[in-house]
């Protein structure tokens, strides 16, 4: 590897960490000092469209008994509910409270302000290239994590 690509590639796991950063400080500012990263996941999936805890552990790419756990814990400080699923009667689908909704948006709130602090820091110019790089070498896709 060349020096310049393995900085290039730290320079982006930092500003990954700068960003998750930014949005757990903005969510505890906001009063959600009680989620972790991970439950942001969870939120992305279960926002677009209810999900049992099996499909939500497959998306995270966790074991059944960790995202137990984690729904456990979301449940119990009112991010989640559980619902039955019409089409299975023995299913129970998960689903975001208003609690969980208003947190989505606070973490969307505290992203865009992270990410506004890094359009000050550029040109005009400089910020439009790098969010046309990004774009051009970002997969599309679901947002999961990287573990």
């Amino acid at each position: 590897m060349r020096d310049e690509d393995w900085a290039t590639a730290t320079a982006i796991l930092r500003l990954a960490s700068e960003l998750v950063e930014g949005i757990q400080s903005g969510l505890a500012e906001r009063g959600y000092d009680d989620v972790r990263p991970a439950h942001g996941f969870a939120f992305v999936r279960l926002s677009a469209v209810p999900a049992t805890t099996a499909q939500l552990a497959e998306y995270l790419g966790i074991t059944k008994q960790a995202t137990s756990e984690l729904v456990h814990h979301l449940i119990a400080r009112g991010y989640l509910a559980r619902r039955p699923d019409p089409s299975d009667r023995r299913a129970q689908l998960l689903v975001l409270t208003d609690r969980g909704r208003a947190c989505t948006r606070a973490a969307e709130q505290a992203a865009a302000e992270t990410v506004d602090s890094w359009r000050n820091r550029l040109s005009t110019e400089q910020f439009a290239e790098l969010q046309s790089a990004l774009h051009a070498i970002a997969r599309p896709g679901r947002l999961r994590p990287a573990w």
